[in-house]
């Protein structure tokens, strides 16, 4: 070593310490890639994330790999700084010259390498791969003697390197991931990403026609009635019943009766022979799963029942569709059919009107985990029918009573929402 210039000494210990930079940089950069983004870029092709990717499948190896050099350059440059103060002073400076090493380790070889590696992981962990693959293969055997140390004592408290460095995200984890992709998304499609996350969580109950909105024949009218509903209708499949919806026969498509009714050929035969059998679903059936069995059972409409078999409902495919893309009708009349707007700002709803779309449509927060009406709301609550000019408060919106009709609410006068003042010690904990 005294053969070695000092100018020497200083080159060597300046390479040391940009390869301890090399060392924290890199390793920092491999732990941050986003992992997801690193396998999109190994299917494409990408040599630099293929081998980013093999080295991550084993991370106890490639940070075992990296320490070990890390380690070594930090403690080379330690020995080189203190021959070098001895060379230019005497020991009493060896105390100032580690000092000063280690600020220089902290802040070039530490903190600027890392920070900049976690911002851009990609520009320092691909080239690295390509250095780190190769010495790997070299160095395997005192990496291995490390790494088996290292992972027996792992296995104390129950932890395995064997385990996969890229596991599944959870819903709630992938619903974080497309509201912050930002410009990436746009808006309206993390909408329809959001909207497909929530169908597990809303069942056929939540969006079906109630029973007694259902629009149907009752072949058991008269025959000029009958035609008169379907020459009317504004359905392209209507449920067949005698007398009453628990009945029916079946469900017929008007493009099966279309030619024989501009032929004047149909009659009551005619009508039941082109019925097709109903395909009924259980209430509690979730969307997701009741899309994909619309696609199995090749259907677009079913009729939904309860545990005892009575009909309650009616669910169409587009009714599960509107649920991720929102409404295919742009008619705001249509859209809002049950809410009729006062100049006083409040709005008159029909009580049975679904809370779900009311929600969807006018962008209010009643509570919709309960009943699936604003009358049934109340009168859960209530646990009465109440009397018109009752009033009652639902996530501060306060809804009236306006009118009953027999055994249910008709009509709810919904105030905009009341938003409560923050007070001054709720103020403080939030911050």
């Amino acid at each position: 070593m005294n053969e070695i210039s000092t100018l020497a000494l200083f080159v060597i210990l300046a390479v040391l310490l940009v390869l301890s930079g090399l060392f924290s940089g890199s390793e920092t950069g491999l732990m941050t890639l986003n992992r997801y983004r690193l396998r999109h870029l190994s299917k494409a092709g990408h040599r630099g994330a293929r081998l980013a990717e093999r080295l991550l499948q084993r991370p106890d190896r490639i940070i075992g790999l990296i320490l070990l050099g890390n380690n070594f350059v930090n403690i080379a440059a330690s020995m080189l700084t203190t021959i070098i103060t001895l060379r230019l002073f005497d020991e009493s400076a060896l105390a100032i010259a580690a000092g000063l090493l280690t600020l220089v380790i902290l802040l070039f070889s530490e903190v600027l390498p890392k920070t900049f590696a976690a911002l851009r992981p990609e520009r320092i962990a691909f080239p690295a791969s390509f250095v780190y693959w190769p010495l790997l293969k070299v160095l395997y055997p005192l990496v291995w003697v490390v790494n088996l140390v290292a992972n027996g004592i792992l296995k104390l408290f129950g932890l395995s390197s064997q385990e996969s460095s890229l596991r599944a995200l959870s819903g709630e984890e992938l619903r974080t991931v497309v509201l912050e992709a930002g410009a990436m998304i746009p808006r309206r499609h993390q909408k329809m990403l959001l909207s497909i996350l929530d169908l597990q969580k809303v069942t056929v109950e939540d969006i079906m026609v109630p029973r007694n909105e259902i629009v149907g024949i009752d072949i058991d009218e008269p025959w000029d009635e009958i035609l008169d509903e379907l020459v009317n209708s504004q359905h392209t499949r209507l449920p067949v019943f005698h007398g009453s919806i628990d009945h029916t026969i079946g469900m017929v498509h008007m493009r099966r009766l279309l030619n024989k009714l501009a032929r004047n050929q149909l009659d009551r035969d005619t009508l039941l022979a082109a019925a097709r059998d109903c395909y009924f679903i259980p209430e509690g059936t979730p969307l997701n799963t009741q899309l994909l069995n619309f696609q199995r059972e090749k259907r677009r409409i079913a009729l939904v029942v309860d545990e005892y078999g009575d009909i309650q409902g009616l669910v169409t495919l587009e009714d599960i569709l509107e649920e991720i893309v929102g409404e295919f009708t742009s008619d705001p009349a249509s859209m809002h059919r049950d809410v009729f707007p006062q100049p006083d700002g409040t709005w008159l709803v029909t009580a049975s009107a679904n809370i779900r779309h009311l929600n969807r449509s006018m962008g209010w927060h009643l509570p919709d985990d309960g009943p699936k009406t604003l009358n049934g709301l109340i009168t859960e609550y209530l646990e009465t029918i109440p009397e018109p000019g009752t009033s009652v408060k639902f996530n501060d919106y306060p809804l009236e009573i306006v009118q009953t009709q027999g055994n249910a609410i008709k009509t709810v006068r919904v105030s905009p929402r009341i938003r409560k003042p923050v007070t001054r010690s709720e103020q403080s904990s939030k911050h």
